[in-house]
């Protein structure tokens, strides 16, 4: 599956799309970094970043960067007190960054 191409032609089809990038690991992590994930306005997605309740947090997130065009870059992992509810209670850490496709 070509990620790259499927956000290409959701922008063509004039959804709004966002792309999540892993960009750092740490620890137990279920992607590697360069791991995508692409997702439209409507919560529609394709691809991996970490499975779980992560990909759902980085939908969402996704949302607000295709509303305001600001990327972010979101940390998960077990400093933070969300880490079983986003399924990191391993030991590992992510860091995802999320931008708009134009």
């Amino acid at each position: 599956m070509d990620l790259l191409s499927t956000a290409e032609e959701w922008v063509r089809e004039g959804r709004g799309v966002a792309l999540a990038t892993v960009v750092e690991t740490w620890g137990s992590a279920p992607r590697p970094v360069g791991s995508h994930l692409v997702i439209d306005a409507g919560g529609d997605f394709q691809g991996s970043v970490s499975g779980g309740c992560v990909e759902g947090a980085v939908v969402s997130e996704a949302a607000e960067v295709i509303a305001s065009g600001k990327p972010r870059l979101l940390e998960f992992g077990v400093a933070d007190e969300t880490a079983w509810r986003v399924g990191l209670s391993c030991g590992g850490r992510i860091k995802v960054f999320v931008e708009k496709v134009a």
